[in-house]
């Protein structure tokens, strides 16, 4: 049965200092990756009786997390990038489901974008969690 209430952070359009990709001389090189992310958190992170940091989810640590993975050295394709993303978004046990859309643009002659979408539910994304005994 699905709840009848939800909630996510959103995040749309970030651009991420990355190198994906192998191109010929005369292949169109994107000159921009950008993220799409959503991600299920309870309701109770959002709907808060006091206004405070202690209420609700901090993204700003996870961000940094996916600035510092984008730029960690070359990646031949946006799945492995979206793999490893993945993974640092499910380590937040307060991330119930994720979904993601990795684009880069241009595609072809200065126009188009091409992307990869992944969407995990939550049995997915507790399935990426880091076991905790391998942790101590």
């Amino acid at each position: 049965m699905k709840p009848d209430s939800t909630a996510a952070v959103e995040l749309r359009d970030l651009q991420l200092k990355a190198d994906i990709g192998t191109y010929g001389p005369d292949d169109c090189r994107p000159e921009v990756h950008l993220l799409d992310l959503t991600l299920g958190i309870a309701v109770n992170q959002v709907l808060i009786p006091h206004d405070g940091m202690a209420w609700v989810f901090d993204y700003d640590p996870l961000i940094a997390e996916i600035d510092r993975l984008a730029a960690d050295g070359h990646y031949e394709t946006q799945e492995r990038l979206m793999t490893r993303i993945a993974g640092a978004c499910a380590a937040y046990p307060a991330i119930q489901h994720i979904e993601m859309c990795l684009r880069k643009l241009p595609v072809r002659s200065g126009s188009g974008s091409l992307g990869v979408r992944l969407t995990l539910d939550e049995r997915a994304t507790t399935a990426l969690r880091p076991d905790p005994a391998q942790l101590a």
